[in-house]
């Protein structure tokens, strides 16, 4: 009963994260550039703009409920069920602003990617909470590649970084809710949800909701997956064949919606909006 409670959760979490970022999206994109230099200044920008704290606090609504998931379910079912939010961020992005050709196909290769992943998950094991040097090492691992993928400031780019660091976020909260001395991952996941709502908020004034909240996403998604596999001894599933699958196709869907927009197509961002600044 706690499971199928868990990944109820978990798909409300996904609901309320995703309309979070298309609400963020739409109000960062019309704000004045964000700049990391000027942090307080960009505080006061985000929070004083109505709709975009409306997403921000429907967004922690969602965390709260993934926090509550993770203590029910495995990590992995979490993260399968909570995957499907791209589909919901990719009806609302095409009914406000609509979606080129490219976003239609990354959506479905990254939702087929998602359905396989669902598949793989059979057979799945609760696993354990995880040796803390691992999960410690896989959250350093994470902090370097985010700060590779942020370094050519685009919002696909930026986007991939706060996928990167939710998903290291993701993997120290599943470490903490144990408790007891595994609380040291707190401060751990703090920052790493700090620095990825940063990388988050600069991306959406530099691309469209799918190339920065979607990419930010499927990874925030299919990255702690594989900790699960890796860290919390979760297993690949009766089939394991269908996991590899399946990241194969997450990562295409998620090349796919990074890919930048030639000119004059549209891209899920009004023209106008002006890009932030590092």
């Amino acid at each position: 009963m706690s499971l199928f409670a868990g990944l109820g959760l978990a798909l409300a979490s996904a609901c309320a994260l995703n309309w979070g970022y298309f609400a963020q999206h739409g109000a960062a994109a019309a704000l004045p550039a964000l700049s990391l230099r000027r942090p307080l200044a960009a505080l006061r920008l985000l929070f004083g703009a109505r709709r975009w704290l409306a997403g921000f606090l429907v967004g922690l609504g969602g965390w709260a409920l993934y926090v509550t998931a993770l203590a029910l379910a495995p990590l992995s079912l979490v993260q399968a069920a909570s995957a499907g939010g791209i589909g919901l961020l990719a009806v609302l992005v095409s009914r406000d602003a609509g979606l080129a050709v490219w976003e239609r196909r990354g959506v479905v290769v990254a939702i087929a990617g998602l359905i396989v992943l669902a598949g793989s998950l059979s057979g799945q094991g609760h696993g354990s909470h995880g040796p803390a040097w691992a999960v410690g090492a896989w959250v350093g691992v994470s902090l370097v590649a985010a700060c590779a993928a942020g370094l050519g400031r685009t919002g696909a780019g930026l986007g991939l970084a706060a996928g990167v660091l939710y998903a290291a976020g993701d993997v120290a909260t599943k470490a903490a809710v144990p408790g007891g001395g595994r609380l040291a991952f707190v401060p751990v996941l703090l920052v790493c949800h700090g620095l990825a709502f940063a990388a988050l908020q600069l991306g959406f004034q530099r691309g469209g909701a799918l190339a920065t909240a979607g990419v930010a996403t499927l990874f925030t998604n299919a990255l702690p997956i594989a900790a699960g596999t890796t860290l919390f001894g979760e297993g690949l599933g009766s089939v394991p064949v269908l996991r590899v699958l399946a990241f194969a196709l997450t990562i295409a869907g998620a090349t796919l919606l990074a890919r930048p927009a030639a000119a004059g197509e549209p891209a899920g961002f009004r023209p106008g909006e002006s890009p932030g600044t590092i």
